[in-house]
């Protein structure tokens, strides 16, 4: 079953930036304090957030904060595989598991509450890595994003 955006509570909060510092170190990365902050409040979040949202929130928690800054932390989070961009939305959500990084994610997106569901098959990114080698692409990283309803709208609907 894919992995739901949701609110992490404190405890799994904690120990998700702890491995992510952990997973920074071990590559020669340094997940500096305020890249911390915006890893936590999109993990705080429960739902893809946007940039300017970030910056908001982290204003809010910190009285400080630069588009520069917010943007230099999601492409470091972005790089270090913590987080995934969810472009159809143009958010943020925390990658939902500890794998190699960058590996092939998929998204189902409902188009009616606007929760974001993450889950790896590999069978599609097999699929992708087939097609694109068929024409001598090089798949550097691979997202796909379908939009739909959730099976929580979908009762709601139907009710």
């Amino acid at each position: 079953m894919p992995a739901l955006a949701h609110h992490a509570p404190a405890a799994e909060l904690a120990d998700r930036l702890t491995r992510a510092e952990a997973a920074c170190a071990q590559r020669g990365a340094r997940l500096t304090d305020i890249r911390r902050t915006v890893l936590e409040l999109i993990l705080q979040a429960g739902e893809p957030i946007g940039a300017y949202a970030l910056l908001d929130r982290l204003k809010d928690k910190s009285g400080q904060g630069k588009p520069p800054t917010v943007y230099r932390a999601l492409d470091f989070l972005l790089a270090q595989g913590l987080i995934h961009r969810v472009e159809r939305l143009n958010a943020f959500v925390g990658c939902h598991e500890e794998a190699d990084h960058p590996h092939p994610v998929q998204f189902l997106i409902c188009g009616e509450c606007g929760n974001v569901a993450e889950f790896e098959d590999q069978a599609i990114g097999t699929a992708v890595a087939t097609i694109a080698s068929r024409s001598g692409f090089v798949v550097k990283r691979s997202i796909v994003e379908v939009e739909g309803v959730c099976a929580e709208c979908a009762t709601l609907a139907a009710g």
